[in-house]
């Protein structure tokens, strides 16, 4: 059996910068992505707020997910986000 894998999305702030990731560990990698070290980008702009996640039981699954929505237009990506998190909330509170 492989491993979970889950995509997600960070924010600088509503309405703000937009990360999209993949990652086999959500909880460590949001520790890096806060700390600096996640990735170049998301560092730059700020966005470190997990404002989206699903999770997935394969990660070559998340994989392709990931490659799909960073194709997408911002607009669906907001989209995606406000199904559910309006307010554009940090959700790792509950995961790190």
């Amino acid at each position: 059996m492989g491993r979970k894998g889950y995509v997600y999305i960070l924010a600088s702030q509503k309405n703000g910068t937009l990360y999209t990731g993949v990652t086999s560990d959500l909880p460590g990698r949001l520790l890096q992505h806060q700390a600096g070290t996640g990735s170049k980008f998301a560092a730059r702009y700020g966005a470190v707020r997990l404002v989206w996640f699903d999770e997935y039981d394969l990660v070559v699954d998340a994989i392709a997910r990931e490659k799909a929505i960073k194709k997408w237009p911002r607009a669906w990506k907001v989209k995606l986000i406000e199904e559910r998190n309006p307010d554009w909330r940090d959700i790792a509170w509950h995961l790190i």
